[in-house]
């Protein structure tokens, strides 16, 4: 799966990531209608950390679709509450 971290570039995340990265998400998406700030900024730093780490960065000069975009590392909880509404970032 290729992720694209806005303001840091693409990574190619590994399939058998994907299931963890989507609780990531389900729980992103709990602690922003809940407003609870403090939960926000650990997984919001959680899923991100996950794709750095796991995936393999894609050179920048390769241009591939991204299957995923996630936000930069600074967006707001008040940003995210237009982003991570519903099923979240990955559907299902």
């Amino acid at each position: 799966m290729i992720i694209r971290i806005t303001t840091e570039g693409q990574f190619n995340l590994p399939g058998s990531f994907v299931d963890e990265l989507n609780e990531i998400d389900n729980e992103l998406v709990e602690a922003v209608e809940a407003a609870d700030q403090s939960s926000y900024d650990r997984l919001l730093k959680k899923m991100l950390d996950l794709v750095r780490e796991k995936g393999s960065p894609l050179p920048i000069d390769e241009i591939v679709e991204s299957d995923l975009i996630l936000p930069e590392s600074d967006l707001t909880l008040e940003e995210a509450q237009v982003l991570f509404v519903g099923e979240g970032l990955l559907p299902g």
